[in-house]
């Protein structure tokens, strides 16, 4: 099969990290543009180095490329505010064009390819939620698997050095985004999430603790399940583990501030994020895990397209 063309727009750490692993590991995709907005990055710099067309002229400047005619899939890497522009712009030029969006703007369905992603490959728009949503959801969609959860509550604790301007600027948007992923994928009820930026040196991977509320069940399937996902999303992030073993407590009248009072099942899901160091620092385990989603994302839906004409 003839691979799909595709383009970044952002020439950030995500985009640039994305951009190595497109030309290191796709399958079915081919690096063709990398987009910017600042001459001077080392993203422009590096893509012009390994043959890809550059420019520093942002969205625009993308469909005076050449190349643009065969593009079929644009991962967005820039900001939330920035996703909406970008869309409406290259929707308006290409209506046909598959957007990949990893910043919290969700213009499209949520998509955490483990749990979701067979239900949106024909989707022109899909987001990749966020650093913590793909690391924590798979663990509330297994609980909720086998048992109803009525709540779910993750803290994602990353590097500060890791945390660029983008991910700075959409804090609001990753709380409220991730929140309204874990409930609308992760299958429970009520959702919540927290993000620490951790300023240790040296600096230390990412870290996702994951508190679940369900019904009584018995431990040993909920084990099972969380098991069972986790090695699915090690096929595509390596550095994916559970830091320590699952841990159930049963809680009866457990008082959620603002969610009222449960009894059920508590399960603490203990996470850890090592990068693959493509482009980033190992440590930054919450970047690696959005660039191999979005990868994985794409590669199956220019799977699911087919061969090329």
């Amino acid at each position: 099969m003839n691979k799909r063309k595709v383009a970044i727009i952002g020439s950030g750490n995500i985009g640039t990290d994305l951009m190595i692993k497109i030309l290191r590991n796709a399958q079915n995709l081919e690096m063709a543009a990398m987009v910017g907005i600042d001459p001077a990055s080392d993203g422009l710099a590096r893509a012009a180095r390994l043959g890809v067309a550059t420019t520093d002229e942002g969205v625009e400047g993308l469909t005076r490329l050449d190349v643009f005619k065969d593009i079929d899939f644009v991962f967005d890497a820039t900001s939330a505010g920035a996703h909406v522009k970008n869309d409406a712009f290259l929707r308006s030029v290409k209506p046909s064009i598959r957007l990949i969006d990893l910043t919290p703007a969700a213009i499209g369905p949520y998509c955490v390819p483990v749990v979701n992603l067979e239900q949106n490959l024909a989707r022109n728009n899909v987001n990749m939620v966020t650093c913590g949503g793909q690391a924590t959801i798979p663990m509330v969609a297994a609980v909720s698997r086998v048992a109803k959860v009525h709540y779910a509550e993750i803290i994602a604790s990353i590097a500060s050095k890791s945390a660029g301007p983008g991910t700075r600027a959409n804090i609001d948007e990753f709380t409220e985004t991730t929140s309204k992923a874990i409930e609308a994928i992760g299958g429970a009820a009520k959702g919540k999430a927290i993000i620490i930026m951790n300023p240790a040196e040296p600096p230390l991977m990412m870290r996702d603790t994951v508190f679940v509320l369900s019904e009584s069940v018995d431990p040993a399937c909920v084990e099972a399940s969380i098991e069972e996902m986790v090695a699915a999303v090690q096929d595509y992030v390596p550095g994916y583990r559970l830091k320590q073993k699952v841990q159930f407590d049963e809680v009866r009248d457990l008082n959620i501030p603002g969610h009222g009072c449960f009894s059920g099942l508590k399960t603490s899901i203990f996470l850890e994020v090592e990068g693959a160091a493509h482009y980033l620092p190992s440590y930054a385990g919450n970047l690696d895990i959005m660039t191999s989603a979005a990868l994985a994302t794409a590669e199956r839906m220019a799977l699911a397209m087919g061969a090329l004409a």
